[in-house]
């Protein structure tokens, strides 16, 4: 009984890393798709492609909090070497994390985005931080899947 439940966490925590993956795939996706459309003008499909893009990035910030962090912060990780990368990188997301929400405000069109002259230094800003949040997204990751020896 007690492998049953073993198995069902490790199969719940997979299931949540993939829609943590597959949230920041879209998100990458969009980011891609949206630079292709350099220079940027307030055109109806800049504009639209730059709402959905704002949508998918704060849906993969929420994912990795829900999916990833959240597990760890609630003290449910058991592994001191996930706890201990978690706390040395949190800082660091944290900070990617509050760029992405001042971004997500400057840029959401819901209401109308007309001024788009600084969104391309913007969003390769935005680049790298998400490279670099990625980065240690994958770190933990990397541990949370290794099976335990």
């Amino acid at each position: 009984m007690q492998a049953n439940a073993v198995i069902e966490r490790r199969e719940e925590s997979h299931n949540k890393l993939r829609a943590l993956l597959e949230s920041r795939t879209e998100t990458l996706s969009l980011l891609n798709e949206l630079a292709a459309m350099r220079p940027f003008k307030p055109e109806h499909d800049v504009q639209e492609l730059l709402q959905e893009f704002c949508e998918s990035l704060v849906d993969y910030t929420a994912s990795a909090h829900f999916q990833l962090y959240s597990y760890i912060e609630e003290g449910r990780e058991r592994r001191a070497s996930v706890n201990e990368l978690a706390r040395g990188v949190y800082p660091r997301i944290a900070a990617a994390t509050q760029h992405i929400l001042d971004f997500n405000e400057k840029y959401d069109c819901s209401e109308s985005c007309n001024n788009l002259s600084s969104l391309d230094e913007e969003l390769s800003k935005l680049g790298e931080i998400l490279a670099n949040r990625i980065q240690d997204e994958d770190q933990i990751i990397e541990l949370l899947t290794r099976e335990r020896t």
